[in-house]
């Protein structure tokens, strides 16, 4: 838990000093204000994400059992507004879904349990699934505020974005395929999905950072507050870091 904290300090540090130095740069180039033609440019945006999933926080005897790639998508549409002193920068909010999708590999999450606490059991030595995952999704709102290094060719510029989101979870679910021996033999072969939200704080608030050229770039998404509500589980604030394609 401590490198992935250590790398996620990293990338935010990493986006304050490459704004900078994008704004020293532009500031050199032109001595004097310069005035920017945005009149044709779009001020509506989809921004699609694709992300690797983390938990830090989980104890070992659950983080031993998630598989290392857990992969998601957001979709977002976003209004975008141009500061008048300076077109450079801007401010913008939409709204959109996310989701999340931690693989487990001889666990199970009792998420329809009715006992006080929230159960992870391990399979280890008894009948598993061969797949097994908990995904959740929210509806969110994101805000950002963002620097281009040239807003008449955002396609051609350097961009980093600062922000943030508060979402409210739309689903929880788990779903498993295919019941094994724990020799691995096939018993039988069938999906199971079981949902509920009773465990999870349904209201969610996260910090966001971005930096990309053109169309693509990197971000980072860290929740502020616990997944679980107090008490059923051990604190985890899930955080994701992937690739994102937007027109700003």
């Amino acid at each position: 838990m401590k490198q992935i904290m250590r790398k996620l300090s990293f990338f935010v540090l990493a986006l304050f000093a490459i704004s900078t130095v994008i704004a020293q740069e532009t500031t050199t180039k032109t001595k004097q204000k310069k005035i920017y033609n945005i009149t044709d440019r779009s001020g509506d945006h989809l921004m699609f994400q694709i992300a690797a999933n983390f938990w830090p926080g989980a104890p070992d005897s659950i983080s031993s059992h998630i598989k290392s790639f857990n992969r998601s998508a957001n979709l977002y549409v976003m209004i975008n507004k141009p500061f008048k002193s300076n077109p450079q920068y801007s401010f913008a909010f939409g709204a959109g879904i996310s989701t999340s999708n931690i693989y487990f590999k001889n666990m199970e999450v009792g998420i329809t349990s009715t006992t006080p606490t929230l159960p992870f059991k391990a399979t280890d030595s008894s009948n598993h699934f061969k797949k097994y995952k908990l995904t959740t999704a929210y509806l969110e709102i994101p805000v950002e505020f963002r620097f281009t290094s040239n807003p008449e060719t955002p396609s051609k510029s350097w961009k980093v974005a600062l922000g943030a989101k508060v979402g409210t979870m739309l689903n929880a679910h788990t779903k498993a395929k295919n019941l094994l021996t724990p020799n691995g033999g096939t018993i039988n072969e069938y999906t199971q999905k079981m949902g509920s939200k009773s465990f999870f704080n349904t209201t969610r608030l996260s910090a966001t950072a971005r930096v990309g050229y053109g169309n693509f770039s990197l971000f980072s998404s860290f929740a502020l507050g616990n997944l679980f509500k107090d008490g059923v589980a051990h604190p985890v604030k899930p955080f994701q870091i992937g690739l994102c394609l937007s027109g700003l």
